[in-house]
């Protein structure tokens, strides 16, 4: 949605059949984008065996639709207030639709990858023009009852994503998890057409930042780059530390770019106020310990402790269902207790739970040893995100609100684009340096020692080299999944960290009065 309030072009007549049509619409495009995400994750080590693929191959196939989803969003959100939020809408999922298609029928890595980015591009299309719909066809009267809908069903898709991955992943295939984007696209374009009406924003005060796309885009690119490719190549080469620094100066140039550009695609004014600076750094510290531990955890349950992809899905229901449970009463929770509590407590308890996950071990049951720490993770996140978005939007002046959503969408994807590439160079560094003590301890030649050591980026996907006696086999069997879960223990204690330096942050940046004061 447009910042400014200039004038809007809709469709004036508002039928119930409009209602249900643009309410089905925006839900079945939130979640198509919503499903993918999570549902990817749980196919990643079929992926990686289907492929034979190690992890810096496997982060790129999340990384490349994240980093033109965070990268173009914010354009996305322009371009449709400019040339028309329907249309821009459904080249999103036409273009989301055939991306996935394509994924579906990669017959490489390479081609999967390649094909996720220009998932990435439909999305950013897709996820900023459901709510800009929604909010462009209800008036003021039945915003807040429309909204409150479609943040049931899509709350209902971010349940179904991680479980529907995985039983396709386990009947059918992991091309499955992409081809069921397809008829949930067909639909959403039939009825795109059938009820929803054109609408978008007359006025030219908010002109496309091309420049700061592209600069944001290569700078993020370069970053991620050589912190993905440091697996392979070690920081010491110059195919490493040479994009990560071009990045870093990219992102320099977009910064000032910003502040010098007539029309910035990221106005820096509005990180004038405390509390909107204070509220976006716990928006991308919250969703970057998140997003780091949960890329993993897959790999883990399925890897190590050897369950199903279906039961790997199911496992990460109570942590989203406590979300969607205690984020229905945030209103209320921010009005009693004021802006500050919850993001404290919340992010104090998001901390505690990811504590609790380095506690399990190689064949850990999921009652004792995994949920305590998911369903912890889930309250936290439950008290603090929701009201965190309130926060956000009570930070800005009513004529920037959709911008300043804008903003934190922003700040929660760059956050899980950058999670999952610094927290991949943690997991790598701390389990090849287990693996490599374990290996000294183990029977193996040298061409042995050395195959392990050329697929060590493997992770917990690594197989005993042909030719290795049964014994030694499942002895280094072991040692890779104990390696696995050394990482994993360091990557769910900096996960707590960073949950815990997003409620000081929060302590100090946010304002304790009511949201309603």
């Amino acid at each position: 949605m447009n910042a400014t309030s200039p004038p809007e072009r809709c469709a004036p007549p508002h039928s119930r059949f409009a209602d249900a049509c643009v309410l089905a619409a925006t839900v079945s495009g939130s979640s198509i984008a919503i499903i993918d995400a999570t549902a990817v994750n749980v196919a990643l080590p079929a992926i990686q065996r289907g492929f034979d693929a190690d992890i810096a191959a496997l982060q790129w196939v999340v990384e490349s639709y994240a980093l033109f989803l965070a990268a173009l969003i914010l354009v996305g959100g322009v371009l449709g207030d400019h040339l028309g939020r329907k249309r821009l809408f459904a080249i999103g999922v036409i273009a989301f639709a055939a991306a996935s298609a394509w994924c579906g029928l990669a017959p490489d890595i390479e081609q999967l990858i390649v094909a996720r980015a220009v998932q990435g591009v439909g999305a950013a299309l897709v996820v900023p023009g459901s709510l800009a719909l929604l909010s462009a066809h209800f008036p003021t009267a039945r915003r807040g009852r429309a909204i409150g809908q479609w943040a049931s069903f899509t709350t209902l898709a971010i349940a179904l994503g991680p479980v529907l991955g995985g039983v396709l992943v386990d009947v059918a295939s992991w091309r499955w998890v992409f081809f069921i984007n397809l008829p949930i696209a067909a639909f959403l374009l039939a009825v795109l057409y059938a009820g929803v009406p054109e609408s978008r924003d007359e006025s030219a005060a908010r002109k496309l930042d091309i420049a700061g796309a592209v600069l944001i885009t290569l700078g993020l690119g370069g970053l991620v780059f050589g912190l993905l490719e440091s697996s392979r190549l070690g920081f010491a080469s110059a195919m490493v530390w040479g994009p990560m620094v071009a990045g870093l100066v990219i992102i320099i140039i977009f910064i000032l770019r910003q502040w010098t550009a007539a029309s910035p695609m990221l106005p820096l004014a509005l990180f004038r106020s405390r509390a909107f600076s204070g509220a976006n750094v716990m928006t991308f510290l919250l969703y970057g310990a998140m997003s780091g531990s949960l890329f993993f955890l897959p790999f883990n349950l399925m890897q190590v402790q050897g369950w199903s992809a279906t039961e790997a899905g199911a496992a990460l229901l109570p942590l989203i269902l406590a979300i969607a449970f205690f984020s229905l009463g945030a209103a209320r929770l921010v009005a009693r207790f004021g802006q500050r509590p919850p993001l404290v407590v919340g992010a104090g308890v998001a901390a505690l739970g990811f504590a609790l996950l380095a506690l399990p071990g190689a064949g850990s049951a999921y009652w004792a040893g995994f949920f305590p720490g998911l369903a912890v993770v889930g309250l936290g996140l439950g008290i603090a995100v929701a009201p965190l978005t309130i926060v956000v939007m009570a930070a800005v002046p009513a004529n920037r609100a959709g911008l300043a959503s804008g903003v934190n969408n922003s700040a929660s994807r760059v956050a899980m684009l950058m999670a999952v590439a610094l927290f991949g160079v943690v997991m790598f560094e701390i389990y090849s340096g287990h693996l490599r003590a374990a290996l000294d301890s183990l029977p193996l030649d040298g061409a042995s020692r050395a195959v392990i050591e050329a697929h060590m980026s493997d992770l917990a996907g690594l197989q005993a080299p042909p030719g290795l006696d049964a014994g030694t086999a499942a002895r280094l069997h072991t040692a890779v999944g104990e390696s696995f879960v050394a990482g994993f223990r360091a990557v769910a204690v900096i996960s707590a960290a960073v949950a815990l330096l997003g409620a000081i942050i929060a302590a100090l940046t946010i304002s304790p009065r009511a949201i309603n004061e």
